[in-house]
């Protein structure tokens, strides 16, 4: 108790020696000298920032004294970016822009020393919530798909699984309000279970990231970025309504912002509710609805070198489980069988900024209730209520700058307790522990090159009670495991030639076996499959290399990207080729693997047309065992054209108005594994358009989105009702308005 009273009043005294630094100044346009009104002036590191008024000015009070990164954003405009001494008192600085019509950038928050994307080692996706939408994505994880390299395990509309270049499940963390979210997602049948309501952008690291998030990362993370706190001294609101054609479904969302020059608080409320999707065939999928609450608020304090923020999201799903194209209905409630899916995710953020250093503390608890409910003799039962109850812990140092050279060394882990109450037992009442070590370096040259390096130790033990009679088939044993592992990364990034940068990154990665892997002896209704466990499961590890090169000019952009990773002990799932019941017997295995692929992709928008952007991508990823038998749930090859128009200077009633059509091919797949299903190839044409509108003082945003017009019957390779010849959705028209109060 002494220590906590000790510490509390250190940082009291920390507060109070602080002087009260500002910094403010004045903004305009390169070309013509007229200062610019709406730019968001911010500092990412200590998430302080402001908008510049009428005349372009701004003002930032209450800032600690040291050097920090500034960014000056605005659209239609390069993203502005200076590291700034903070003197005490006063500073004044003056920002010009210079007009771009490539997108702003935004510092990546996902890696650590809060880089923007061309000054970062390591290549990091960035895409807006709002882009998502745009697109015309029903839910987090079908938006999540229009980003290269990334893909969705589904199960109808509702339920959709990340995919990182061929890797998925227990293999990609995702990461919410700045901690885990830990929801078991170790079946491909769960899906995300949070509302991209109250998510403003989501980074993607598509490889080994156990360096900075320890285990499961090793294919890679997505970092969900919540909203921000409202700029101090100022009120926000605003009103969102969707309505998707296909489902009946509508989707609103409501939130509220104020911030004094201390204290920030927000809130944000969001509901949805779908029917059954229909196929391009006209038909309904039986029981593919699903309806979602949400609700995510926050309040923050901060003074000049002391800021701490608490968040609270909770997310309550009810998904239908479809099994099969039956009765053709436009109810909303799901039939048996369903699941109903809680999410509670608490996370608190300290600060304190020291003259040259700073401290970090991110702690988060998360509560996730899964229950599936079945039909017995026309009784409904409760098969599954899984309760997993995580805490963790998250605390980085960034130590003084030596010269170019910045570190920082971090203590991560978590405690996890899962908990089982249904009738049926999918993973025993387990304890899982983690605690790692990381430290890490950023070094950059004088000729403008980087180089990025670290070292990681983690420890994982996981201890599982037993379950069942000893002398019956589903009987689970007690489990008693520890898996350690030391990981290390190292990046370098040079820019050479004129307009050219590239990129090498070579890191590992590990992943100790789940629960489900290592315990397993049962039939696992969602999948159909008697699945079965093994105890003596090793880690995986795998060590990843990386190479991109990107060019661009102010009329054209180029990028590829190409990475090979190979796999010691890669865990899968095949047949036996014996049954229990009607259920076919499932083993987890082992054996080495390898997978290789990569993204190129050009960016065309030519002079003096700089409205007008011609977009091309392809993708392509392919996973092998060591005795050359392909992987399962590798996605097919896809190639994506997108012509789009863009108009940020203001048009009579109309700005920020965009209209884009884009044509995505997906090819045949038929490199699969011995027991799992090809799929053919299809072409998928949508369209878009969109804007801001003014009605007398009203600013209100629309949206008008049009996916598969040509209502294409397509089945995806990685749907998981493909072994019943379901199709996937078929056309979806999506209206959207944004409304700000």
């Amino acid at each position: 108790m002494k220590k906590i009273v000790f510490l509390y009043l250190f940082v009291n005294a920390l507060i109070s020696v602080q002087a009260q630094n500002s910094v403010s100044g004045n903004v305009t346009d390169t070309t013509n000298g007229i200062p610019l009104e709406g730019v968001e002036v911010y500092f990412p590191q200590l998430e302080k920032g402001s908008v510049t008024d009428s005349d372009g000015n701004f003002k930032l009070n209450n800032l600690p004294k040291g050097s920090y990164k500034l960014l000056a954003s605005y659209i239609g405009f390069e993203t502005y970016s200076k590291n700034l001494l903070l003197e005490e008192g006063t500073n004044k600085l003056d920002i010009v822009l210079t007009p771009s019509a490539i997108e702003m950038e935004e510092v990546i928050v996902s890696t650590p020393f809060h880089k923007l994307q061309r000054e970062n080692v390591m290549k990091v996706e960035r895409a807006n919530i709002s882009e998502l939408k745009a697109n015309g994505a029903v839910t987090l994880s079908d938006g999540l798909t229009n980003i290269p390299g990334v893909e969705s395990v589904s199960t109808g509309l509702g339920i959709g699984k990340p995919v990182i270049r061929g890797l998925s499940s227990n293999r990609v963390v995702v990461y919410t309000q700045g901690v885990r979210l830990e929801n078991q997602q170790f079946g491909d049948e769960h899906g995300l279970g949070i509302s991209d309501a109250g998510i403003e952008s989501v980074e993607v690291i598509k490889g080994p990231s156990s360096l900075l998030y320890g285990s499961d990362a090793m294919g890679g993370v997505l970092y969900l970025n919540p909203e921000k706190f409202a700029p101090s001294n100022t009120t926000h609101g605003d009103v969102n309504l969707n309505y998707f054609s296909n489902t009946i479904g509508l989707n609103g969302n409501a939130g509220f912002q104020a911030s004094s020059e201390k204290f920030k608080f927000l809130i944000r409320g969001s509901a949805a509710s779908h029917a059954d999707y229909r196929t391009g065939e006209g038909e309904r999928v039986t029981n593919s609805r699903f309806g979602e609450y949400d609700l995510k608020t926050g309040i923050a304090y901060q003074v000049s070198n002391f800021k701490t923020e608490l968040r609270y999201n909770y997310n309550d799903l009810k998904l239908g489980i479809p099994e099969e194209i039956g009765a053709q209905q436009k109810e909303r409630d799901p039939e048996a069988p369903y699941q109903e899916i809680g999410n509670h995710i608490l996370s608190s953020k300290t600060n304190i900024f020291f003259k040259n250093s700073s401290l970090e503390a991110t702690f988060g608890y998360t509560f996730n209730n899964r229950k599936e409910f079945e039909e017995e003799d026309l009784t409904l039962i409760t098969a599954l209520d899984m309760e997993l109850k995580t805490l963790s812990y998250n605390v980085k140092y960034d130590l003084p700058k030596l010269g170019q050279l910045e570190t920082i060394i971090g203590l991560q882990g978590m405690n996890q307790k899962n908990s089982n109450f249904g009738e049926e037992i999918l993973i025993p009442d387990a304890v899982t522990n983690d605690i790692g070590f990381l430290g890490t370096s950023h070094v950059h040259f004088k000729n403008g090159s980087d180089l990025q390096l670290g070292l990681r130790f983690d420890r994982r033990a996981l201890q599982g009670e037993a379950n069942g009679i000893p002398t019956e088939m589903d009987y689970i044993a007690p489990l008693d495991r520890s898996f350690n592992s030391f990981n290390s990364a190292i990046g370098y990034k040079w820019d050479f030639l004129k307009n050219i940068l590239g990129r090498i990154n070579l890191a590992s990665g590990f992943r100790a076996p789940n629960l489900a892997e290592l315990t397993s002896n049962g039939v696992h209704e969602g999948t159909n499959r008697y699945e079965i466990g093994n105890p003596n499961l090793k880690r995986e590890r795998n060590l990843q290399t990386d190479l991109s090169f990107e060019y661009n000019n102010k009329h054209l952009e180029l990028y590829a990207n190409g990475f090979f990773n190979t796999i010691q002990d890669y865990i899968f799932l095949e047949p036996n080729g014996e049954f229990v019941g009607a259920d076919a017997v499932f083993l987890y295995n082992q054996q080495n693997a390898n997978l290789y692929g990569g993204e190129i992709g050009v960016h065309l928008h030519p002079h003096p047309l700089d409205w007008l952007h011609m977009e091309s991508s392809f993708e392509t990823v392919t996973g092998k065992t060591k005795s050359g038998d392909f992987l399962p749930l590798i996605p097919a090859n896809r190639w994506t054209n997108t012509f789009r128009v863009e108009f940020s200077k203001p048009r009579k009633l109309l700005q920020n108005s965009y209209f884009f059509v884009t044509l995505q091919s997906v090819f045949d797949q038929n490199n699969t594994s011995f027991f799992e299903t090809a799929t053919a190839g299809y072409n998928l044409l949508n369209m878009g358009l969109g804007g801001r509108m003014l009605l007398g003082d009203q600013s209100i945003e629309f949206r008008v989105s049009a996916n598969n017009i040509l209502d294409k019957t397509y089945i995806a390779h990685l749907s998981r009702l493909k072994i019943d010849g379901i199709p996937n959705i078929g056309r979806n028209i999506s209206l959207g308005l944004s409304i700000p109060i």
